[in-house]
């Protein structure tokens, strides 16, 4: 995992590193959540977990970083919203069973053997009819390098989340290229995977 120490540092300015608007994906399918409790995966300083909170979901927001959870909620506090917080590391994190109409997992990039069991604990947490939302680097957005992980082991395909995600209706699994322009960390070209899969 990365440590949160790393994190802290790129969170620590007084800027959003990775901006305030939320991400296009989330923005673009927000409506396809469930009204209800919503878990935001790797949330870092709280940009789209506070557009959630706007739509009138009930936002808890998972992140390693002390710093950009405190920016979570005082950008939730400007919103004139408010969120959960919850800081820990997602190789170990629990969501509770059976409880979340949404997760939302925006770049949440980690080591593939950590991912595939968080992402079948999320399987687990997503109550019937609930949905699961994620956008990601792929491999070939290392060659791009216009944000993202350089390190191969840490991105995702559509193959690999389609065997992780074992028990969800996939609604829309695809890879493709988009602009991606998000604060001074996402800015340009990318390679990414996108996934919005149902609980049945």
């Amino acid at each position: 995992m990365f440590k949160s120490s790393m994190w802290d540092e790129r969170y620590a300015g007084k800027d959003f590193f990775y901006g305030r608007e939320p991400n296009d994906f989330l923005r673009d399918h927000a409506a396809q959540l469930p009204k209800g409790r919503v878990l935001c995966l790797a949330e870092g300083e709280g940009r789209n977990a506070g557009f959630l909170a706007q739509q009138g979901f009930q936002v808890t927001a998972v992140d390693q970083s002390a710093v950009g959870l405190a920016k979570a909620r005082a950008l939730a506090t400007e919103r004139n919203v408010s969120i959960q917080t919850i800081q820990t590391d997602l190789g170990t994190f629990e969501p509770a069973a059976g409880y979340w109409q949404g997760i939302v997992s925006i770049w949440a990039h980690m080591p593939a053997p950590a991912r595939a069991s968080l992402h079948q604990r999320c399987v687990a947490g997503l109550a019937t009819g609930g949905v699961f939302l994620l956008e990601a680097y792929t491999p070939r957005q290392i060659e791009k390098r216009t944000g993202g992980p350089a390190d191969p082991f840490l991105l995702m395909n559509v193959e690999d989340l389609r065997r992780e995600l074992t028990g969800l209706h996939f609604l829309l699994a695809r890879e493709i290229e988009r602009d991606v322009r998000e604060g001074a960390g996402h800015n340009g070209i990318s390679a990414v995977v996108q996934i919005l899969a149902i609980k049945p």
